[in-house]
């Protein structure tokens, strides 16, 4: 009899979770041919960005956590690499799977890559073409060494040809954090958080923010909230903070008590797809949101020059808005009017991408 395949499966922030949460789920059905493990770089490390994420998601404590915390780019990055060095060559996998665009993917797939390890990259191909986001050099870093792409959408693998990627190693398989969500939704349907809030369903807006790019700089974070301001004064504004929005926004000294903005810590999962699920729209610079949001029907204002997530625009409910106050405060108040685009769903968006991937992987492995 074969031994199984040790396999190492990478997160690192909390978009990570979701998606290997599916992969993995979907790779413990085969215990002959993969012997997963589950390594936690610690690069998000406050249990409401993280632990929470693993109950919610049935997911297992992390076999191995890392604990680099946080640091500047390079020095995270770098601090990763030396740690999960040592976890894969004493591992020796077979195969390591990272997922996303965070500065733990980027990491493990550069350690895989100089040990000889094949490397699967889930969510392969996006690209933003702004080079200015750290997101978008992890990306092409990452699928630069991958032996196999994940991609979700048409315009990913368009991208990849364009750069060069041998198409033999691209596969589409659609969105795992698609799957995370029809997998969960019913559940978060039972969240109290809407009651706990005193809110009633679409009489509400959703806001996250976090990216450097829109928290980092005064000029434009205070544009931001200055849209926001305008904007709760029609409709209530639910607020979940990243930690450090919240500092950029004490050091700054910029947001006024509102009443209809409701401020908060970070949520956990099933209550925040319960809120994004029931809300009238969302305002968002996170890049999944944009999917989930799409596949809810639920409108949804990027606040980003660029995205990477072309479907959602293209056919999906997003609208890129930017950070200009007026556009945001227009298009805000075009929803609650009741002029609402509407959108479709990309048929691989069909909650059965992670076992796409996992027959992907076990053809090869077996």
């Amino acid at each position: 009899m074969k031994k199984a395949k040790r396999v190492i499966l990478v997160c690192g922030a909390r978009p990570n979770f979701m998606k290997v949460a599916m992969v993995y789920e979907e790779i413990k059905k085969f215990p002959d041919v993969f012997s997963p493990l589950i390594v936690h770089t610690g690069q998000h490390y406050d249990y409401e960005l993280s632990g929470t994420f693993f109950k919610d998601l049935n997911l297992p404590a992390p076999d191995i956590y890392l604990g680099v915390g946080s640091g500047n780019h390079g020095e995270q990055t770098a601090k990763i690499m030396i740690a999960f060095e040592k976890v894969a060559l004493r591992e020796k996998p077979a195969l390591i799977i990272v997922v996303g665009d965070v500065n733990s993917t980027l990491a493990a797939s550069l350690v895989a890559s100089k040990l000889l390890i094949p490397l699967a990259h889930v969510e392969a191909g996006l690209r933003s073409f702004d080079r200015t986001m750290p997101e978008e050099i992890n990306r092409i870093l990452t699928d630069v060494v991958s032996d196999y792409l994940f991609s979700i959408e048409e315009s990913a693998n368009e991208n990849l040809k364009k750069e060069g990627i041998d198409m033999k190693k691209v596969y589409l398989v659609g969105d795992v954090m698609v799957d995370c969500l029809f997998k969960n939704i019913e559940r978060a349907k039972k969240s109290k958080i809407l009651k706990s809030l005193g809110l009633k369903e679409k009489e509400y807006a959703l806001l996250t923010l976090h990216r450097p790019s829109n928290v980092d700089i005064r000029e434009v974070l205070t544009r931001i909230l200055e849209a926001v301001n305008t904007v709760a004064k029609r409709i209530k504004i639910v607020f979940p903070m990243h930690l450090r929005t919240k500092r950029r926004i004490e050091e700054f000294g910029l947001l006024s008590h509102t009443k209809n903005l409701i401020l908060m810590g970070p949520l956990s999962y099933l209550d925040f797809i319960c809120l994004e699920e029931r809300a009238k729209f969302v305002l968002t610079d996170s890049g999944g949101i944009q999917e989930e949001t799409t596949v809810l029907g639920v409108p949804c204002l990027t606040i980003r020059e660029n995205t990477e997530r072309l479907f959602t625009i293209a056919k999906g409910t997003n609208i890129l808005v930017g950070t200009n106050k007026h556009r945001i405060v227009e298009e805000s108040f075009k929803i609650t009017n009741g002029d609402i685009k509407r959108g479709e769903v990309h048929p691989l968006w069909d909650g059965l991408a992670s076992k796409r991937i996992v027959e992907v992987l076990r053809r090869s492995l077996c």
